[in-house]
């Protein structure tokens, strides 16, 4: 693999502007890809283009993942801009933790909105460049941020758990609906990654349990048999390899990072 593995591809993520997103571009780019940067808010991603390698063709849109019709004019902005879309990272997600006693119906809607129909809204808005692309060169990949949370059960989050599972039966489907247009469709599942949502959940534990934020951390990364966080480019290495043109047979799957938390 050259260090350019992604000369001539451009990339979509959404949920670019922090965290695992933006790891993830910083790979991509690096790795020679064009970029379409989405976010809810243009500041973070204009930071996060000003960081990226001064060669990387960029461009930045400010919409929410669940605007069906904002996505579709972004995306199509973006493919005039920079070419047929060849990679859809649906990263954008967000979690709120209640009881489901506590869980309003406007909550289950939120979560279920951003992280699974979110990624819905983005495919939706690609698929028409992204089929194009596969036929001209063979090559294209949709990759879905979800969670270990999309594999198993966590009290307390019963809404984004939902949402993360419907992430995997989505991929699951699509892999086998698109194959046939040369388009990859996978999932990875992070646990516990060092990002916004991460701080939210200590900020909370905190605020149930009395703890401290340096135990509340520490309660979380004893999840993992590493006794640690993830980190986002643990990740974003991992969407690099799934965006190779080695990795053509890889369709259908789930890539845990977790360091073993799901293997006991």
């Amino acid at each position: 693999m050259t260090s350019l593995q992604l000369q001539g591809q451009h990339a979509v993520i959404t949920g670019a502007g922090r965290g695992i997103g933006a790891a993830i571009a910083h790979t991509l780019a690096a790795a020679g890809a064009r970029l379409t940067l989405i976010g809810r808010s243009m500041p973070p991603l204009t930071v996060l283009a000003a960081e990226l390698p001064r060669a990387a063709e960029h461009h930045a849109a400010a919409v929410d993942v669940t605007d069906h019709a904002g996505l579709e004019s972004a995306f199509r902005l973006a493919a005039e801009r920079l070419g047929p879309i060849t990679i859809l990272v649906n990263n954008a997600g967000q979690a709120e933790s209640c009881s489901i006693d506590e869980t309003s119906p406007a909550l289950w809607q939120r979560m279920i909105a951003v992280n699974l129909t979110g990624s819905f809204n983005a495919i939706q808005a690609a698929l028409g460049s992204m089929r194009q692309a596969a036929q001209a060169n063979h090559f294209a990949r949709i990759i879905n941020i979800a969670s270990t949370a999309g594999l198993q059960g966590y009290p307390q989050v019963s809404a984004y758990t939902a949402a993360k599972h419907g992430v995997i039966g989505l991929t699951r489907s699509l892999a086998l609906e698109l194959a046939k247009h040369h388009i990859t469709v996978n999932a990875i599942c992070p646990g516990y990654t060092e990002t916004d949502i991460v701080a939210q959940a200590i900020d909370t534990l905190q605020s149930k349990t009395g703890k401290s934020a340096e135990e509340a951390r520490s309660m979380l990364a004893k999840r993992n048999p590493q006794q640690r966080l993830v980190q986002p480019q643990e990740v974003a290495t991992a969407v690099l390899w799934l965006c190779n043109s080695a990795s053509g047979s890889i369709n259908g799957q789930t890539i845990v990072i977790d360091g073993g938390e799901l293997a006991g």
